[in-house]
């Protein structure tokens, strides 16, 4: 049997992938919890370089994507029965922003915002964002959306790329500021991060398979991979937490709390 990987065996995996599950349905980042947990739980999470533990990171959205394909079938079913020329359109302008902030910049983000310092500040950002834009009023619904609004929600996917910010977050920000209702702003996140994870997906396995991948990272990749898609498909309830004219202050007060109690403990050292 081979060593695990360094900084990351299948058990503290397993440990990440649960988490991946609730905090990848709630706009609380789940980027910024799989960075924090082996943070304040001492793990040697340093000992993988920065872009093992993005592609770890890819890994655990796309065990999560692929629950909610299986537990949203009927959803998105319905979806693509309504899709046409300008659906097509707005998910296309939500792909390219990201596209191509991700493809440029990814690594660079990855080396100098990876820190809980940097994670702590994009979680009070988004936080601020999301709580500001909620006090928009809810006066557009699913057959008002336009490309314009693609490129707003792309934009705001960009921005999720550093962490903390949260796509999920920054998504519900952006149709909540362009004045959705809270449970269609909630659909629109959801359908607008597919494609983008699906192409994170593919660029990260590109890059492992032209680098190589240790036999103990791969392992734990599985683990996590399998324990995430188990964690969001046993939370699709959470979901309705966010839609049905429910407000976004109580996660937003949560990314706040969490944030000043890395900033706390960061000063204490």
């Amino acid at each position: 049997m081979g060593a695990d990987a360094p900084g990351l065996s299948p058990a503290r995996a397993v440990a990440l992938g649960a988490v991946q599950g609730p905090a990848e349905l709630l706009p609380v980042s789940s980027s910024a919890h799989l960075s924090l947990l082996p943070w304040l739980a001492g793990w040697p999470w340093h000992q993988l370089d920065p872009e093992a533990r993005k592609s770890f990171e890819v890994a655990l959205h796309a065990g999560a994507a692929a629950a909610l394909l299986i537990g949203q079938r009927r959803l998105i079913a319905q979806e693509l029965r309504r899709f046409d020329a300008r659906r097509a359109a707005v998910v296309a302008l939500s792909f390219v922003p990201p596209a191509i902030v991700g493809y440029r910049f990814e690594r660079q983000i990855e080396r100098r915002l990876g820190g809980p310092r940097a994670t702590a500040v994009g979680l009070a950002a988004g936080a601020v964002a999301m709580a500001l834009a909620d006090r928009r009023p809810q006066q557009r619904g699913p057959g008002d959306v336009t490309p314009a609004d693609g490129l707003a929600l792309g934009l705001a996917q960009a921005t999720a790329l550093a962490p903390g910010v949260s796509r999920n977050g920054a998504t519900l920000a952006a149709a909540r500021c362009r004045r959705f209702t809270r449970e269609h702003a909630n659909l629109l996140s959801r359908t607008v991060a597919l494609p983008v994870i699906v192409g994170a997906t593919l660029l990260k396995a590109v890059r492992l398979r032209r680098r190589g991948i240790e036999p103990g990272l791969g392992r734990a990749m599985a683990a996590g991979v399998a324990a995430s898609f188990a964690s969001s498909l046993a939370s699709q309830k959470l979901i309705d937490l966010v839609e049905r004219d429910r407000a976004l202050w109580p996660y937003a007060a949560y990314r706040l709390g969490l944030a000043g109690a890395v900033l706390y403990r960061l000063g204490r050292r």
